[in-house]
């Protein structure tokens, strides 16, 4: 988006300023235009921008956080303030390895800076670096007990360790320590609570609490697709479609694309996800040599729709180069199983479950792999926690089919 365009959309969304990103964003303008020279205002700005891109999905708001850090680290060299929301902004950006660096770089310069490990932490969790990444939050614990950030980066540690009661306690502390007029914030850990919830087979308490996000924040597109999550289990899916489409065109992103097109096929508009499923195709390769691509949906689609295992693995290759984490593991071992390569798969896989998470649908591939392995006693005992990770997940009937065959 080029810059005058960028400035008149901007312009645009302050009109009316609602949000918490957006009130932030238009002080901080106010404060800048006053200002000029201060670096405070735009290291402000800056982290307004980066938040009204969570708000909106909305990918230009994370670009001009950078340009508005740029200004300002030519102001102040090496300002720790400038630096610490820039490691905020490169997570946002999917850039998980150089905001990790940043993040070590600033946990030097101040080792008690509650935040940055907190940045050290999503870093780590989303490089598959597990046990720094318990480290990093611990100490965020141990500097201030009982904060919300913690207290959400914990939980995510709970539900991939396998402790989902954990994480729903956590996610629930967290709800209620976060004040009233943070909408966004609230709406967002609704929004974990519904996917924890819907994670377990609690369709009932997804459902409300997905409501409860869309209250806080009407049209919330991690919302939206956490109620469509609920209305697949209610075997409602011209419900889910409808929520998915809504999502998509507030969230253009290829993967929310290619959840519409799998809805699609729930439905049985067949033609439409066809239509869906080329659309995502092209988007997603388009960017796929991107830090903030949908690699592992790309792999899934090649593996499981477009029967072209190859490039499922090819792809799915790709992103195992940039990061290990429990779902790009899972999501290679998928791909290895496509194309014959059972042993590397299940190696792989083991790799993916060992952290502990109950996933319905990695229990279940996991299943298939112990089972092509000629392992039935493995593959019996990983559909069996398929089915109790989650009695109504999408795998579910087919996790019931292969047990009884075994």
């Amino acid at each position: 988006m080029s810059s005058a365009l960028f400035a008149s959309f901007l312009l645009v969304s302050l009109a009316a300023p609602t949000t918490p990103a957006q009130r932030r964003i238009a002080a901080a303008e106010t404060a800048v235009a006053r200002d000029p020279k201060a670096v405070g205002p735009r290291v402000e700005l800056a982290m307004g921008l980066a938040r009204r891109a969570r708000e909106t999905a909305d990918p230009a708001f994370y670009d001009r956080a950078l340009e508005t850090l740029g200004e300002a680290e030519t102001m102040s060299p090496g300002d720790y303030q400038v630096a610490r929301t820039r490691a905020w902004t490169l997570l946002g950006q999917h850039r998980f390895a150089e905001a990790r660096d940043e993040a070590m770089a600033l946990n030097r310069r101040a080792p008690d800076d509650v935040l940055v490990y907190g940045l050290l932490g999503d870093a780590h969790l989303e490089l598959g670096e597990y046990k720094e990444a318990e480290d990093a939050l611990q100490w965020m614990m141990n500097l201030r007990p009982g904060n919300v950030p913690a207290l959400t980066r914990g939980a995510y540690l709970r539900e991939l360790i396998g402790d989902v009661p954990g994480a729903l306690e956590w996610m629930g502390t967290a709800f209620e320590r976060t004040p009233p007029d943070e909408v966004e914030d609230r709406a967002w850990i609704a929004t974990q609570i519904a996917h924890l919830h819907l994670s377990s087979g609690k369709v009932a308490e997804a459902e409300t609490a997905a409501q409860r996000a869309l209250e806080l924040f009407p049209g919330y597109h991690y919302a939206l697709a956490q109620l469509a999550g609920v209305r697949t289990a209610q075997g409602r899916h011209g419900e889910a479609v409808a929520l998915l489409r809504q999502r998509y065109e507030q969230a253009p992103h290829p993967e929310n694309l290619y959840d519409l097109g799998r809805a699609l096929v729930r439905a049985g508009r067949a033609a439409e996800a066809k239509q869906a499923f080329a659309e995502f195709e092209t988007k997603a390769r388009a960017e796929s040599a991107n830090p903030d691509n949908c690699n592992r949906e790309l792999s899934a689609y090649y593996v499981d729709d477009a029967k072209r295992p190859a490039e499922g693995l090819r792809v799915a290759e790709l992103e195992l180069s940039r990061r290990r984490d429990v779902f790009t593991l899972a999501a290679h071992a998928w791909a290895l199983q496509a194309v014959g390569r059972t042993a590397e798969a299940r190696k792989q896989m083991d790799a993916a479950l060992a952290v502990g998470i109950k996933d319905a649908r990695l229990l279940y591939h996991a299943a298939v792999i112990a089972a092509r392995a000629g392992d039935r006693a493995a593959a019996a005992r990983y559909l069996d926690e398929s089915l109790g990770a989650n009695a109504r997940s999408e795998v579910a009937p087919l996790a019931r089919q292969a047990r009884n065959r075994l």
